[in-house]
C-alpha cells in the first residue's frame, strides 16, 4: 500500500534523527570530559594547600593548556577557533570550506584543553560546531540536494545547542532567528531541525539525568515593576552593543601580533586565568555553575559590578586567544551579575523590593543581554525559560528582551555572529555581503 511506503521525506527525517542521536552522544561525552578534567584540576589545586605553590602550579597548567588548545587549532583546523557559529553560517552561504574531520578533532580536543583550563568560555560553541560537522559527515555519505544539505547542517547545529543547554525549543528557534538568511525553509528542513533537536536533548537528559541546568526558584513580580525591567533592558541593550564592538576590537588587536608569536596572548590569558582560579574563582569558567549561587547569595552592588567587569573582560580575551569556546554561557553569567547589581541597587532605593524582584532581574537580564548581542529576542526568552525553569517570569523577560533588542537596534548595533562572519570573510580575502536586519523569515513553504 502506498501510504506504507517510505518516501523521500521519511528517509531525510531518518538522517536528521541519526544526526540528533549522534550529536547528543558526542556532546555528552564532550561535557563529561570537560567536567572530569576540571574536577581533577580543582582537586590538584586543593591538595597543594596555601601559599605561592598552588598559584605557580595553576598558572603553569592553565597557561600550558591554553597554548596547547591554540596550537591544536592552528595546526589542525584554524576555523575551529571560537564558537564556530559564524563558520556554519558561512558554510550554508557557500562562502566557507567545511573540513569536518579536522574540525571535529580540533574542536573536541582543543575544547577540552581550553574549557578545562578555566577560561571564560562556554561549552555550547564547540557542541554547536561539532553538531554541524557531524551532520556534514552524514550528508557527504549520502546523496542529498544542496537545500537538504543546508538543512542537515542547521539540524546538526541545533542539536548541538539543544544538547549543551538541554534546551531543544530554544535550539529550534535559534535556527529560525539566527540563520534566517541562510536556512532553506521548507517542511523537510524545518522538521529535520525539530527532530534532531528533540533527540539530541533526549540523549543528553537520559545520559546525564539533569533538568533545567540553571534552575532558579522565583514567583511572579508585580506589573508595575515591568517599568524597572524595561529600564534594565535599555541598559543591557547598550551593554550588548558595547560587548560586540569590544569583542571584535580585541580579536583585531590579537590579529596584529606577528604570526609566530600569537601563542603568547594565549599563554598570558591562560596564566591569568590560572591565578584567578585560586584568587577569585567566580571570575573564571563559563559560569554555568555560578548563576544559581549568585541568585541565592547576597553580594553587594560593588562586588557584583566588579564580578561583571572581570567576567566581561575574561570572555573578551579568552575568545580572542584563538581557542575553541562559546560566548553564550559567559554572556548569561555576565548578565546575571549585571541584573543582580541592578536589582540590589533598586532594593536599596525602594525597600519594598524583595528577593523575588532581585532574582527576576537576574533572569530577565540573561535574556536581555543575549537579545542585545545576538539580536534573537525570542530565542533569548525561550532559552532563559528552559535554562532556569522560571516560567512565571515570561512577561518580565519579554519586556527586558524587547527593550534590549530595540535599544541595540537604535544604537546601530549589529548581531555578533554577523559581524564575526564578516570579519572571517574579510581576513580570508573575500568581500562580505551587507545584510540587513529586515531579512524576512520565509515560512510560506512550510
Amino acid at each position: 500500500m502506498k501510504f506504507l511506503s517510505p518516501g523521500p521525506d521519511a528517509a531525510y527525517f531518518v538522517k536528521a534523527a541519526l544526526v540528533g542521536l549522534l550529536v547528543g552522544g558526542l556532546a555528552t561525552g564532550f561535557h563529561t570530559g570537560v567536567e572530569f578534567l576540571f574536577a581533577h584540576y580543582g582537586a590538584l589545586r586543593a591538595s597543594l594547600g596555601t601559599g605561592l605553590l598552588p598559584y605557580a602550579v595553576s598558572i603553569a597548567i592553565s597557561g600550558a593548556a591554553v597554548v596547547g588548545a591554540f596550537l591544536v587549532v592552528q595546526r589542525v583546523a584554524p576555523e575551529a577557533a571560537g564558537s564556530g557559529i559564524q563558520e556554519i553560517e558561512g558554510a550554508m552561504e557557500g562562502k566557507r570550506p567545511v573540513h569536518w574531520t579536522r574540525v571535529l578533532i580540533a574542536k573536541f580536543f582543543g575544547g577540552l584543553l581550553a574549557l578545562g583550563s578555566g577560561l571564560v568560555l562556554g561549552r555550547e560553541g564547540p557542541t554547536i560546531h561539532m553538531g554541524a560537522m557531524t551532520a556534514e559527515a552524514l550528508a557527504r555519505s549520502q546523496d542529498v540536494s544542496p537545500s537538504d544539505h543546508k538543512g542537515l547542517l542547521a539540524a546538526g547545529a541545533a542539536a548541538g545547542l539543544a544538547a549543551a543547554f538541554n534546551a531543544p525549543l530554544a535550539a529550534i528557534l535559534f535556527i529560525i532567528e539566527e540563520t534566517r538568511r541562510q536556512f532553506p525553509f521548507s517542511y523537510r528542513t524545518y522538521m529535520a531541525v525539530i527532530i534532531a533537536s528533540i533527540l539530541s536533548a533526549a540523549v543528553t537528559e537520559k545520559l546525564t539525568h539533569i533538568g533545567p541546568p540553571l534552575l532558579v526558584e522565583v514567583s511572579y513580580v508585580p506589573i508595575w515593576s515591568f517599568v524597572l525591567l524595561g529600564i534594565l533592558g535599555i541598559f543591557l541593550g547598550a551593554l550588548g552593543v558595547f560587548f560586540n564592538w569590544a569583542l571584535i576590537e580585541v580579536m583585531d588587536l590579537f590579529q596584529k601580533i606577528r604570526v609566530g608569536l600569537r601563542w603568547l596572548p594565549a599563554l598570558a590569558v591562560g596564566g591569568i586565568t590560572g591565578a584567578l582560579l585560586i584568587a577569585f574563582p567566580d571570575a573564571t569558567t563559563g559560569g554555568e555553575d555560578l548563576v544559581h549561587g549568585l541568585v541565592t547569595s547576597h553580594y553587594g552592588v560593588l562586588a557584583l559590578v566588579l564580578l561583571t567587569l572581570l567576567r566581561f573582560g575574561g570572555v573578551l580575551f579568552s575568545y580572542a586567544s584563538g581557542v575553541p569556546g562559546g560566548i553564550f554561557a559567559p554572556m548569561l553569567s555576565i548578565a546575571t551579575c549585571a541584573g543582580l547589581a541592578f536589582g540590589t541597587a533598586a532594593a536599596e532605593i525602594m525597600p519594598m523590593m524583595d528577593d523575588d524582584f532581585r532574582a527576576a532581574c537576574a533572569v530577565a537580564a540573561m535574556g536581555g543581554f543575549f537579545a542585545a548581542s545576538v539580536r534573537a529576542p525570542l530565542v533569548g526568552v525561550v532559552l532563559v525559560m528552559e535554562l532556569t525553569g522560571a516560567y512565571a517570569l515570561i512577561m518580565p523577560v519579554l519586556v527586558t528582551c524587547t527593550t534590549a533588542s530595540l535599544t541595540a537596534h537604535h544604537l546601530g548595533g549589529r548581531p555578533i555572529y554577523e559581524q564575526l562572519l564578516e570579519r572571517t570573510l574579510r581576513l580570508a580575502g573575500q568581500v562580505p555581503d551587507k545584510p540587513t536586519e529586515d531579512t524576512p523569515i520565509q515560512l510560506g513553504t512550510l
